[in-house]
């Protein structure tokens, strides 16, 4: 729900200003591992999700966040939900839309 959030407060400001907005990392500002994300969505699903460790790839970043300062000065946002909310959120939406917006 974050996002939608920060999409619709985007869209407010860009019906008041009537002109560009300026690029806005959405997010916590805290960078989590694959692992990390992994875990939530086992959580929240109650499933495991097979999994396969292995090395870095070439090219692969050793770390990559946002800093969302910018959409907190232009829109008033900040992320509210945890990880953990956010993959609840989405495996409740996916039970209740198992064919996607299509459905």
């Amino acid at each position: 729900m974050d996002l939608a959030e920060a999409h619709g407060l985007a869209l407010d400001w860009l019906l008041q200003h009537q002109r560009s907005l300026p690029v806005l990392n959405l997010g916590t500002g805290r960078g989590l591992s694959v692992l990390e994300v992994v875990q939530a969505f086992e959580t929240a699903t109650g499933r495991t999700i097979a999994r396969e460790l292995t090395g870095r790839r070439d090219g692969d970043v050793a770390r990559l966040e946002g800093c969302p300062a910018l959409a907190a000065a232009t829109l008033g946002w900040r992320a509210s939900r945890s990880l953990e909310q956010m993959c609840r959120d989405g495996w409740t939406w996916q039970n209740a839309n198992p064919r996607g917006y299509g459905g």
